[in-house]
């Protein structure tokens, strides 16, 4: 073990890559309008769309060609983006409103706004019982749309901060609790809690990916790892080091790579060599700040925002942390490529 992590901080450091694996590079750079911070980004896979979430707006990218394709707006502090491909909706989680927007996936139009709990965060639609879950970072709960009439169906209470999710598609959903270091596997048909479990030696889990075919969990924790979990039984089969600030995290399932990215200036990508074992194989630096990404499955491109920033500000109510505002004109997307 002590081999494979002093290793790992080495290819950190150097950002060397393994001979066989795919090795990404910066293809090119978008600019997107606005100047506030964002978020999530997600890949519509069957719409073939990027959407980039953006404050009050949510850009919409061609995945292929990478051209501007529209843009949904008067939104309240955007977070996460969720696809219903059945009856053709899309779903996009405001923090500020308390609200989920409901939109049409082919002309972008809003249909409707539901409220959910107080600062909706992330969100997990699961194809089994069509049924999107919205993860309320504030009120320790998960909301339950249905995906068809775009009602709430129920609310389960979490017992602790939900960050990230993701659904199996055979009914069960996975989030991870922030402040109690553990990830929830939740009953979507039955809307209960079905198990809780640690992921020590990881702690403050923020990004989660799985690997729905070899029934894998992939952690991001805020004390610098990357924790491979068992998705059937909890067990921590392993962890790897990241950077700092990790926000998100995918998993490509034709290349068996784990990506990772940190808000000081990294995306890590880790190969699965098999279900238990796994090495970092390359570290690409990414503007401070781009703690998030969207991973398009087909083309294996990574979108990333970026932006500059101005000095610390003091803090207020609207912003009790004191972060650097967006300098105006700088925010875009940096595409890689393998």
């Amino acid at each position: 073990m002590r081999i494979v992590i002093l290793l790992s901080f080495a290819l950190l450091a150097t950002g060397c890559t393994f001979p066989g694996q795919p090795s990404y590079h910066l293809a090119k750079t978008i600019p997107v309008s606005g100047d506030g911070s964002w978020d999530y980004v997600k890949v519509d896979q069957v719409g073939r769309r990027a959407y980039v979430t953006h404050e009050t707006q949510v850009e919409v990218l061609d995945a292929d060609s990478l051209k501007h394709i529209g843009v949904i707006g008067n939104l309240h502090g955007v977070h996460g983006i969720g696809f219903a491909q059945g009856p053709g909706r899309g779903f996009i989680s405001n923090g500020k409103s308390d609200s989920v927007t409901i939109f049409d996936l082919k002309t972008l139009a809003v249909l409707g706004e539901v409220k959910v709990g107080k600062k909706p965060d992330a969100l997990s639609y699961d194809n089994f019982t069509e049924r999107l879950f919205a993860f309320n970072g504030e009120s320790n709960s998960a909301t339950v749309i249905d995906g068809k009439s775009g009602k709430v169906v129920s609310t389960i209470a979490l017992g602790g901060g939900p960050e990230f999710a993701a659904s199996d598609h055979k009914g069960h959903v996975f989030v991870n609790l922030e402040d109690t270091s553990e990830t929830l596997m939740l009953d979507a048909a039955k809307f209960t809690v079905m198990h809780r479990w640690k992921v020590a030696p990881g702690a403050s889990p923020s990004s989660l990916a799985i690997d729905r075919v070899k029934h894998r969990l992939f952690i991001g924790c805020r004390n610098r790892l990357l924790i491979v979990m068992n998705a059937d039984n909890g067990k921590v089969i392993a962890s790897l080091p990241i950077g700092d600030h990790v926000d998100a995290t995918a998993f490509d399932p034709e290349t068996h790579q784990v990506i990772s990215s940190t808000g000081d200036g990294a995306l890590t990508i880790i190969a699965q060599d098999d279900p238990d074992h796994y090495q970092i194989v390359q570290t690409l630096a990414t503007p401070k700040g781009s703690k998030t990404f969207g991973l398009d499955a087909k083309t294996h491109k990574l979108f990333v925002p970026a932006a500059d920033f101005g000095p610390a500000q003091r803090p207020s109510k609207d912003n009790p942390k004191g972060r650097p505002k967006v300098l105006p004109g700088t925010f875009r997307v940096l595409v890689f490529e393998p």
